[in-house]
């Protein structure tokens, strides 16, 4: 499995961001690979403790994401901080957070379009009206009673 985190994985990466003339650029800024400290990096024990770590948090903090996404509360937030905090140890999470970070923008990009955002619009406003209608047909047969309390229909 690579994590970023040996040599010969960095030369790699190194050598694919090289350009012609021997120089390295960074993607978006960020090169692939551990963030850990130089001299954590620096003893293996040390740096395979730290990733374990690293992993057993992210993942609680995506599991409590995931409680979340049937509970109240901000699950997808909260996941994509778990992804975050992979991220900061292991390539394959880096990857996934970039390509995640891409279609995220791509979807705001086309729900700004004038004609997707009049399209939303009239569909919610639909959306509504039937379920005002539903409430209001609701409410001449019932009243204000709650549906667990009618006794007969």
């Amino acid at each position: 499995m690579n994590t970023g985190s040996d040599e010969s994985a960095d030369a790699v990466v190194a050598a694919d961001r090289a350009k012609p003339d021997g120089a390295v650029h960074e993607q978006h800024g960020e090169g692939l690979g551990s963030r850990a400290p130089e001299f954590v990096k620096a003893r293996r024990v040390l740096h395979l403790s730290w990733q374990v770590g690293v992993f057993v948090l992210g993942l609680a903090v995506v599991g409590a994401g995931i409680v979340m996404l049937p509970l109240p509360g901000p699950g997808w937030v909260v996941i994509f901080g778990g992804m975050a905090i992979w991220a900061t140890e292991f390539v394959w999470a880096q990857l996934v957070l970039r390509w995640t970070k891409r279609k995220v923008t791509e979807a705001a990009q086309r729900a700004l379009d004038p004609k997707v955002r009049r399209r939303n619009i009239i569909l919610t406003s639909i959306g509504l009206v039937v379920i005002g209608a539903l409430l209001g047909v609701y409410l001449w047969k019932f009243g204000l009673e709650m549906p667990w309390n009618i006794k007969d229909q």
